[in-house]
C-alpha cells in the first residue's frame, strides 16, 4: 500500500471535452492483476481508500503469514517498549536482557564479542554473527533452540559492521523484548497494536521453545497492515490516542545501513527508498510476497 502525504493536484477546463483514459491508478490495478502471485492491492491516500482490490487468495480481512515484515511490526514493538521503560533504548546491550539461561547454551560456548550486540546492531542486522537467512535457514529452522543457535554463529563482522539480512537476529530481539516485558510477545502485540488499532492479532507459530518469532511468521491481514502504515503515516497516532512514539517513527525511518544484496537503505526493521523522486518506507516479505509501504508527497 502507498500512503500519500498530501493529495495529487488536477486541472479541468470548462467547455474542453478530454478523451477517456484510465487513470494511473486504473492502469496500475490492470497491471498487477496480471502478477500470478500478487493477491491483493490496497491503496490509501490520507486516510482514504482508493482501491481495495483481491485478485485471488483469501479475503482481506483474512491474517495471513507476513512472514519478514514481521520484522518491522517487531521493531514499532520495540519503540513502544523503549517508550514504556520496558527497554532502556538501542544501545542497550541484548545479552544481560536474555539472561543466559538458555537449555543447552554455557557462557564458554558464546564469543565474547556477543556482550557488544546492542538492541540496535539486531534491529539493523549488524550484529556481526553469520547469517540465519539464505542458504542458512533450513539449520537456524530445525535447531532446538534457534536463540542459542543464532547467538553461537561464527563472526563474520564486527558487531556495528556491514548488515547481515538474518531472521535469526530478530528473533533473539524478540526473544529479549519478551523476557524484559515478562510478557510473550503476542501479548505485546496485541497489547500495543491490535487493541488500539482495532486490529486482529492472531498467535501465530512458535519456537521449540515456546518464543513466539520475533522476526518472521506473524499473521496479520491485508486490512491490519494498511491501518499500522496509516498509524505510522499520522505520527503514530490512532484517532488521537498515542500508540507508537513519533521519535521512533523517525528514528525508524533513518538510513541505518545497507543490504549487500539488494543496495536498498535499511532502518530499524523498515526499507528506505525512493519513487520519482519522493521518499517511500516499506515493509517487504520475499517469501510472503506481502510489503506495506508509506510515500511521503513533498
Amino acid at each position: 500500500m502507498i500512503i500519500p502525504r498530501r493529495p495529487l493536484l488536477g486541472l479541468a477546463l470548462a467547455g474542453l471535452a478530454r478523451p477517456a483514459r484510465a487513470s494511473p491508478l486504473d492502469e496500475a490495478l490492470r497491471d498487477a492483476a496480471t502478477l500470478p502471485r500478487l493477491h491483493s492491492v490496497l491503496v490509501s491516500r490520507e486516510g482514504a481508500i482508493l482501491a481495495e482490490h483481491r485478485f485471488r487468495g483469501p479475503p482481506l480481512e483474512a491474517p495471513q503469514n507476513i512472514k519478514s515484515a514481521s520484522k518491522t511490526i517487531l521493531s514499532a514493538l520495540v519503540g513502544c517498549a523503549i517508550a514504556r521503560g520496558v527497554l532502556r533504548g538501542v544501545d542497550q546491550p541484548v545479552l544481560p536482557l536474555l539472561g543466559l539461561r538458555l537449555p543447552g547454551l554455557r557462557p564458554s560456548d558464546l564469543d565474547p564479542r556477543v556482550e557488544a550486540i546492542t538492541i540496535g546492531h539486531l534491529l539493523t542486522m549488524r550484529a556481526g554473527l553469520e547469517r540465519t537467512s539464505g542458504a542458512n535457514y533450513g539449520g537456524w529452522a530445525a535447531a532446538r533452540d534457534p536463540v542459542a543457535y543464532a547467538l553461537t554463529r561464527p563472526f563474520v563482522d564486527e558487531p556495528g559492521g556491514a548488515m547481515q539480512y538474518s531472521t535469526g537476529s530478530t528473533h533473539i530481539l524478540g526473544a529479549a523484548l519478551s523476557r524484559a516485558a515478562g510478557r510473550p510477545l503476542l501479548e505485546l502485540a496485541r497489547d500495543w497494536l491490535g487493541r488500539p488499532l482495532g486490529i486482529t492479532i492472531p498467535p501465530w507459530p512458535r519456537d521449540p521453545q515456546g518464543r513466539y518469532y520475533g522476526g518472521n511468521d506473524m499473521r496479520l491481514a491485508p486490512r491490519a497492515l494498511l491501518r499500522i502504515g496509516e498509524a505510522f503515516r499520522l505520527g503514530g497516532l490512532w484517532n488521537s490516542h498515542r500508540v507508537i512514539p513519533a521519535n521512533w517513527i523517525a528514528e525508524s525511518w533513518t538510513p541505518r545501513t545497507r543490504s549487500s544484496w539488494s543496495g536498498q537503505l535499511y532502518g530499524y526493521g523498515w526499507w528506505i527508498g525512493a519513487a520519482r523522486g519522493l521518499p517511500v518506507f516499506f515493509a517487504w516479505a520475499m517469501a510472503a510476497r506481502c510489503s506495506m509501504s508509506c510515500r511521503r508527497w513533498r
